[in-house]
Parts: C-alpha cells; structure tokens; sequence
C-alpha cells in the first residue's frame, strides 16, 4: 500500500465513523444501522485491491470497536470488515477501468449481506445473542436496504477522492496490481534509437557493399 494513501485512507474513515456514530447511529431506524463505514471500506477497496482493502477494513473495524459507544468485544467488527475489504479488493475492475454504477451496487449489496450474517455468526462464537432478538433475516433486509440506498452517494465519492488523492507523484510507473508496470519500459522502447539495434548496423553494412 503507497504512503500517499494512507492519509487520504484515514481522513475517509474518520469521516465515516463519525457520521456512523453522529449521525446514522442515533436515527433509530427499524432493524439494522446504515453501515457508512462498510461503504467507505468497498469503495475503498475497488481502487486499492485486496491487500489496501484487508488493511483499511481492520484499521476502520477496530477503530469502530473502540469508539463509543461500542458495546460488543474488540476486534469482532475488525474481523468483519477487513473480510469484506479483502473480498471487495478481489472484485477491483483491471486495467484502471472504472466499474459502472450497477457492478459497484451488486459488490455492496453482497458486502451488506455477507457483513451481517458474518458479524451476526461471530456474535454467536463469543455468546453475543442480540441478533436472535432483532431477527436475523430483518437484519439482513434492512441492512441491505439501507446500504443500497446510500451507496450511490458514498461508494462513488470516495473511489473518486481514493483515485485523485491517492497517488504518489514520487513513485515510478505502475500497473494495476500495484507493482512496477511496463509504462517505464515502453517509454523507454520508444525512446531508443533504432541504430542500436545489430540488425540496423547488418543492413547499412550490406547496403554500403552494393554501392559501386
């Protein structure tokens, strides 16, 4: 993960946990709490692939266990949300392609369920039974719901924000995948000159040899 991204990694997640803990945490809707920071985490994760979502989600995840007022054991959210950055990461469109509205809405909608009924399972392991009260499959439908509805609005803005922000202008050539690309080798290619080349010199030795 660059250096360059880390700030902008960091600001965005401050920002999400505090409208998670501000905002959405105190409207008292039926059913689940708007995830902001799972979208935070996704949108994340679509620009910076499955090693800088595996990092943010733990770094967001723990930070929202620590946060009050957390009422459940440390590192369960953590656990939670680094899964869902590495599986999001997974899913970053190749090539630098920007991934249409749909495809992004169709990684959040996953990420919404697979996040609750994992963060509902792990609750079970360590005796947590509020799900039970609540309703799985209600939780499920109005995380589902909620995160849908805000997606639009929030996963867009931060891939946006993750892009423009999050390069390092020190940092050579790149590919997709994070390692150096073949931008410094082309440009390179391009810039030789073509008398270098052995068969160049083997074709002016021939054709100064016709010459009468």
């Amino acid at each position: 993960m660059r250096l360059a991204r880390i700030p902008v990694s960091a600001i965005l997640t401050l920002l999400g946990l505090l409208l998670q803990v501000s905002v959405f945490g105190r409207l008292q809707l039926p059913g689940a709490t708007p995830d902001i920071l799972l979208l935070v985490v996704v949108g994340l994760a679509l620009v910076y692939g499955p090693t800088g979502g595996c990092l943010v989600g733990f770094a967001a995840g723990l930070l929202a266990d620590l946060a009050p007022p957390s009422d459940h054991a440390i590192g369960r959210y953590a656990l939670v949300l680094c899964l869902m950055g590495y599986a999001a990461g997974l899913l970053r469109p190749e090539h630098g392609r920007q991934r249409s509205v749909s495809s992004a809405l169709l990684v959040v909608a996953a990420a919404a369920i697979a996040s609750t009924l994992l963060y509902a399972m792990v609750g079970a392991l360590v005796g947590d039974t509020a799900a039970r009260h609540v309703g799985l499959d209600q939780l499920v439908l109005t995380a589902l719901l909620y995160d849908l509805l805000l997606a639009p609005f929030v996963v867009p803005a931060v891939m946006l924000i993750a892009r423009r922000f999050g390069k390092d202008p020190l940092s050579v050539a790149e590919d997709d995948e994070g390692g150096p690309g073949l931008g410094s080798l082309a440009r390179y290619r391009t810039t030789r000159e073509p008398s270098a080349g052995p068969g160049y010199r083997k074709k002016r030795l021939l054709g100064a040899g016709k010459r009468p």
